[in-house]
């Protein structure tokens, strides 16, 4: 039985990781030891940003509802309270779009939210 050599197979996983490395700076993409640390790191850092986005995002939903919500005299947490208690069930970052796009809108929806803080004999900050 011939023997066999592993070239072509290597050479694949090599082309793999290496065109994985594309754009990194130095050996890091031509080198395939370097370049498999490199890649392997830059998959923590994909895995680890995927986690993050979606807090940075709900951070910034929960800042546009509050600059929107101060704009009508109430503070976040007063007015989320206000919205649960006037049955309006929409999620941050809907409210966020319509903070910062549809003011007249948003108005209403502040005006619920007070309507229904006062119902309930609480008062806005």
């Amino acid at each position: 039985m011939a023997r066999v050599k592993g070239g072509t197979t290597a050479h694949a996983r090599h082309a793999k990781v290496i065109n994985k490395a594309k754009g990194y700076y130095g050996r890091r993409k031509n080198c395939f030891r370097t370049a498999v640390q490199a890649v392997e790191k830059a998959g923590q850092y994909a895995y680890i940003g995927r986690k993050q986005r979606k807090r940075n995002f709900r951070r910034l939903w929960i800042t546009r509802i509050n600059a929107g919500a101060r704009m009508h005299g109430m503070t976040y947490s007063v007015f989320m309270n206000g919205i649960k208690l006037a049955g309006i069930d929409m999620d941050r970052k809907v409210l966020a779009d319509i903070a910062a796009r549809d003011e007249a809108s948003f108005a209403a929806i502040a005006k619920q939210a007070q309507t229904a803080l006062d119902k309930a004999g609480k008062k806005a900050a």
